[in-house]
């Protein structure tokens, strides 16, 4: 329990600082922190603060569908939006395209590692996973089909809204799933007679 309480809290916290190594790279944020730059040229809030507010609005949105949040649900929704606040305070705009790609890179594997580190907790999906899978489950449909229809239709409310969407982006869709598979190798932590999660559901949000 000690391992799996300390990964929850490391893996949400690193999942913020990989949020801010992506957006700071500026080449293309992941598909929710796209809708979220949108917002954040509209409000005048931190982008942590509007991630945790869009958190909430999406854990609303698991009411009709019957989805039960788990703390890690609770602690994801609450800290992500501040972890990628602190991430901003000391990482730099990348100026030129070497820069960008390293912190881009940089992002991707700490957003990957901290993926597997607090899903491998198991103390219940983020967010944004628990809507995915919940749709899954409620309308029947595949579950790569479900994530596709979310994540194309906030990227474009993003786009619309005035977020970077670049081949960033792309890449990260390319890349975040293979990379999360293998840091969930590493850190999922046998609980009981459980098995790890398949990985063809594995969530890849926060």
């Amino acid at each position: 329990m000690t391992r799996r309480i300390a990964q929850l809290l490391v893996g949400v916290f690193l999942y913020g600082l990989g949020i801010a190594f992506l957006v700071r790279s500026a080449l293309g944020a992941a598909p929710w922190d796209v809708l979220t730059q949108g917002i954040t040229r509209h409000v005048p809030l931190s982008f942590g603060v509007v991630t945790t507010i869009v958190s909430a609005i999406v854990l609303l949105l698991w009411i009709p569908i019957r989805q039960k949040p788990g703390a890690g649900t609770i602690v994801n929704a609450v800290l992500v939006g501040p972890s990628a606040d602190i991430g901003f305070l000391f990482i730099p705009v990348g100026e030129d395209l070497a820069q960008q790609a390293l912190l881009f890179t940089i992002g991707l594997v700490v957003l990957s590692a901290a993926t597997g580190l607090y899903i491998g907790a198991h103390f219940g999906p983020g967010p944004r996973d628990g809507l995915m899978t919940g749709l899954h489950a409620r309308l029947g449909r595949p579950i790569r089909l479900v994530r596709t229809c979310l994540e194309v239709t906030v990227v474009l409310v993003g786009w619309a809204l005035g977020g970077i969407v670049g081949a960033g982006t792309v890449l990260f869709a390319l890349l975040v799933g293979p990379l999360c598979q293998f840091f969930l190798r590493i850190f999922s932590v046998p609980v009981g007679r459980e098995p790890a999660p398949r990985t063809r559901h594995l969530p890849v949000e926060g």
